[in-house]
């Protein structure tokens, strides 16, 4: 538009001067064409680019319009630079009021084109003007419109992205808290409901048997000193404090020691990857032997359980099998062997790391759980 109405007008400038060679009004078309550009120049050129010069931007246009008015008036040969004034009008006015000025704008055009035809009549200078006039500001309203559709868009593309983004931080948080509540279970829970029934028993054998009694209380003691590391664990990076008290020896040093303390037997099978298991899948792995072996010791009333870890090419599978009084698998939650979060907290850790589990039980013939994790996890959790 500014190139466009420089040439018009440097164009129309050029005419004057070729058709109308040294008349006493030049001086004034030339002054009045020079003003023009200049504040053509200073409003919509410069300023525009500054931001606070278009704090008045009604005015400066009216004084544009003023300027080509009276230099329309003096030449009507300048009638055409109305067409960039158009646009500008249309992009400075609310849609109505910039629509009625083109309007006018475009009566001071066809009157000045019937001046340049001296009387004679010719249609096109009649129905030429409100025609560009026409195509001029429909074209601007429909790029108006769609701007404004595009606005409209984009605004709820925005918030719709907000809103996904405010689901995925809510079951974020959901799954978290989820996360956490099977760790609990796995760790503090279950050690507190050992050390329930260890005083208990104690209670009940204080007086007959205090031998006995102060070894429950002993083992109840050591309970406690666990269940404590696990507390500060959570509390410092929630990582298994047996899996952080392995140090270099990693899983299976810390299997050893849930082992030893469940009076487990632990068997490693296959050789080790190259690369350590990721963190969380250790973690997962460890989590899984407490809360196996915890179910073992409150609901199985085993006399032998036995851990096997087993690295294959693809996986690496954690077996907990117990000569228990077994359970039926199928059982609905709440009947006896399948209360609690044990099992549903176990089941949960590995599809989340996008492996499979098997429980294969029976009543009175102990129970096997197999866990199988790819050494290849997702780095999503699963649903």
């Amino acid at each position: 538009m500014h190139v466009a109405f420089f040439l018009l007008l440097g164009g129309s400038l050029a005419r004057f001067l070729l058709r109308h060679p040294g008349e006493a009004r030049t001086p004034w078309i030339i002054g009045l064409s020079v003003a023009l550009a200049v504040l053509h120049v200073l409003f919509y050129v410069v300023r525009r680019g500054r931001g606070p010069g278009r704090a008045r931007p009604r005015v400066h246009l009216g004084i544009v319009v003023g300027v080509w008015v009276v230099l329309v008036v003096l030449a009507p040969s300048f009638a055409w630079c109305a067409v960039p004034l158009f646009y500008t009008g249309l992009r400075t006015l609310p849609t109505r009021t910039a629509l009625a000025l083109v309007a006018l704008l475009t009566v001071f055009v066809v009157a000045a084109q019937l001046q340049l035809a001296k009387g004679q009549f010719d249609p096109t200078l009649l129905l030429a003007p409100p025609a560009v006039a026409a195509v001029a500001a429909g074209t601007f309203v429909h790029m108006q419109r769609q701007a404004a559709r595009q606005r409209a868009l984009i605004e709820d593309l925005i918030r719709t992205r907000r809103e996904l983004a405010a689901t995925e931080r809510r079951e974020g948080t959901l799954a978290e808290r989820q996360r956490l509540s099977y760790e609990i279970h796995d760790t503090l829970a279950q050690g507190l409901s050992s050390q329930q029934m260890l005083l208990q028993a104690a209670d009940r054998t204080w007086d007959t048997d205090p031998a006995t009694a102060r070894r429950h209380v002993r083992t109840a003691t050591s309970i406690a000193e666990r269940n404590l590391a696990e507390a500060r664990r959570f509390v410092h990076d929630l990582a298994p404090a047996d899996l952080a008290e392995a140090g270099s020896g990693g899983l299976e040093e810390a299997l050893r020691a849930v082992a030893a303390r469940e009076n487990a037997r632990l068997h490693i099978d296959g050789a080790a990857p190259a690369a350590p298991l990721p963190d969380r899948v250790q973690s997962a792995l460890l989590r899984i032997a407490q809360g196996a072996l915890a179910n073992v010791r409150e609901h199985a009333r085993a006399t032998t359980t036995a851990l096997t870890l087993t690295y294959l090419d693809d996986q690496v599978v954690l077996d907990i099998a117990d000569d228990g009084r077994g359970f039926d698998p199928r059982a609905p939650r709440g009947a006896a062997g399948v209360r609690g979060h044990g099992l549903p907290a176990i089941r949960a850790r590995v599809q989340q790391l996008g492996g499979t589990l098997a429980v294969e039980s029976a009543p009175g013939e102990g129970t096997v759980l197999s866990a199988a994790i790819p050494l290849a996890v997702p780095l999503e959790p699963q649903p």
